[in-house]
């Protein structure tokens, strides 16, 4: 395929990111009229609280290659990547969030790895600016994630990513509501290849991740993606079996040869109850938060709802038109 053939879409997912949004356009466009590319730029309005869908309808009648989708309500940023991913016609497809934080310059730095033969491009970020708190927590997770994982997780690789279209396709057959998305797209496999950035801060409003929304992102990842928690009730309950038969046995020879030094009464008794009640709660909460993910699965509700779109695209068998 010569690049004038090639077709690229831009996948944004937009919540309160309505100022971002014109010039996002504009870097996007001028970065697919740079490559000599034909595209699509495909925003994903995930019931944003702020004025976007007056905003990207704006930006929708003035250029035909934008198209917007209009979720119901906010169904979270892995569902609007899903959404303008099953929608979006070209021969890869870029995801980036919507604050700017995801360089569309750097799209021309995929693209040639694209044309390399590489499948998958993801930005690495080697630096971002915020505050040192979150770089060592990020730093952190993504490498405690990948030691759990059963899949060689990209270490800082972030949704932006540039994703070949069978890429797209295997991710887009895959069955389950609860997506995250730069793990799955470790578990397809492919040809991938990382590219190094430095993620700036949001060029307008404030972040709408909390410290426990992190930890929310946290807990889906590594239960979507590890059996490890699981191991470790097994780890846990032999460690436990263990120190319960080294205390009986340090018990009875106490009280045969140290009876004045060994402890009695319902102090002891209390610790241990109270030692045993935690770790089975600790196991509880484990196999819960797995139950509830499978709980959710077979539900089988659609990761999202779409209440309108403008400037459809064309169907499959049409892909490559404006």
């Amino acid at each position: 395929m010569s690049p004038s053939q090639a077709k690229l879409s831009a996948v944004i997912a937009c919540y309160r990111d309505a100022p971002a949004a014109p010039i996002m356009h504009q870097r996007l466009s001028a970065v697919f009229r740079q490559l000599g590319v034909d595209y699509e730029i495909i925003f994903v309005n995930d019931c944003s609280p702020d004025n976007a869908r007056e905003v990207l309808a704006e930006l929708a009648a003035g250029d035909p290659r934008v198209v917007v989708i209009n979720h119901a309500r906010n169904f979270g940023s892995q569902s609007a990547f899903t959404s303008g991913m099953r929608l979006a016609t070209g021969d890869a497809v870029v995801l980036l969030d919507g604050d700017l934080q995801d360089p569309p310059e750097l799209i021309a730095d995929f693209y040639v790895k694209w044309r390399e033969g590489y499948q998958v491009v993801y930005g690495v970020r080697v630096k971002r600016e915020a505050t040192l708190f979150l770089q060592a927590a990020y730093k952190l997770f993504y490498r405690a994630f990948r030691s759990l994982s059963y899949v060689q997780v990209p270490l800082d690789a972030g949704d932006f990513s540039l994703m070949d279209r069978r890429v797209v396709e295997a991710l887009n057959h895959l069955p389950e509501n609860n997506r995250f998305m730069r793990g799955l797209r470790a578990w397809v496999g492919f040809r991938q290849v990382g590219v190094p950035y430095v993620r700036p801060e949001r060029m307008f409003g404030r972040t709408t991740n909390s410290f426990l929304r992190n930890l929310g992102w946290a807990r889906k990842a590594i239960f979507s993606f590890s059996y490890a928690p699981l191991d470790f009730i097994t780890w846990i309950a032999l460690f436990t079996v263990g120190c319960s038969s080294l205390g009986i046995v340090l018990q009875i020879l106490g009280r045969i040869f140290f009876s004045q030094f060994t402890p009695s009464g319902f102090t002891t008794l209390i610790v241990l109850i109270l030692f045993i009640g935690g770790i089975q709660l600790l196991c509880l909460s484990i196999i819960g938060s797995y139950l509830a993910h499978i709980y959710d699965e077979v539900k089988r509700r659609p990761p999202y709802v779409v209440e309108s779109v403008l400037n459809p695209p064309a169907r499959e068998g049409q892909r490559g038109d404006p």
